[in-house]
């Protein structure tokens, strides 16, 4: 049974229908069911008969049930509780899923892992909580090992910037200190239902390879938050704001920190980023 074929293209419109589901803008719905791209989006994540896997937005189950096919377990939330009878027929079958109907950013995410053990998230992300996820895993998980995700094009070129470009900000540095970040593939609006106003990417986040350490986690966060605190100040001015110091302050954990006076805090590679803040937490400043 796990190997039905995907409900996609028309079958998949038939199926909601059958079922008078209404696609709902305050959730982000915009369903994927191309098979093709779906069986890619698992390869790229590299999942196995050994994976388990959280995914967050199961919508109308392709994407599921792709991962169905290739992982040990699956576990899935949907805040859309009337997509119920859809999943029932969708994801007939896939003994190795369970479908959570809550809303994820209300889990306790420490609790959750310590049920799932080792895990990958891989999922569409509705566009309107794709930061706060993806900052949420990097800053907070133990046990991921990695996110590959379908975000705004202009959302994967941010996570994966260059210091000193425009794209370069504060979940840059975050997905940075984690592990190494990787566009896998474009994607046209048009793969997706309904269509948005946007093209997509799907990116792979491996927590297994890349990173560094940091003294102190929370610190690294407020000294990324103070280097994006105002792009066009200098860090010097930045740290001032931030940490309530003197000028001169300032000035000597920056020549502590072997930054020059006048650089602005986008200008950091995330390494030197962690480097400051370890600074910072030695000498008490956060």
């Amino acid at each position: 049974m796990r190997n039905a074929p995907f409900y996609h293209g028309e079958k998949m419109e038939e199926v909601l229908k059958k079922h008078g589901f209404v696609f709902k803008k305050r959730y982000g719905q915009n369903f994927l069911t191309d098979p093709n791209l779906l069986r890619a989006i698992v390869s790229d994540a590299g999942v196995t008969k050994e994976t388990t896997v959280l995914e967050i937005g199961t919508g109308a189950g392709a994407l599921t049930r792709a991962l169905s096919e290739r992982a040990a377990r699956v576990v899935s939330y949907e805040i859309d509780k009337s997509l119920k009878p859809v999943l029932a027929e969708t994801l007939s079958g896939c003994d190795n899923t369970e479908v959570v109907f809550r809303d994820f950013a209300g889990e306790d995410l420490a609790a959750l892992e310590r049920e799932l053990g080792a895990y990958t998230v891989v999922a569409n992300l509705p566009y309107y909580v794709t930061t706060p996820l993806i900052l949420r895993f990097a800053e907070e998980s133990k046990t991921c090992t990695g996110l590959t995700v379908m975000v705004q094009e202009e959302v994967a070129l941010r996570l994966g910037a260059k210091e000193g470009t425009a794209d370069y900000g504060a979940i840059t540095a975050a997905v940075a200190r984690r592990g190494i970040c990787e566009i896998t593939r474009k994607v046209s609006g048009t793969m997706f239902t309904p269509r948005p106003n946007v093209d997509s990417a799907v990116v792979r986040i491996d927590f297994s390879r890349g990173g560094f350490p940091v003294e102190s986690e929370k610190a690294f966060r407020e000294t990324v938050r103070c280097a994006f605190l105002s792009r066009r100040k200098t860090l010097e001015n930045n740290l001032m704001g931030a940490f309530h110091l003197s000028r001169g302050r300032a000035g000597e954990l920056l020549e502590k920190a072997g930054i020059a006076s006048g650089i602005r805090g986008e200008t950091l590679s995330p390494r030197a980023l962690g480097a400051l803040s370890d600074l910072l937490f030695r000498e008490g400043i956060v």
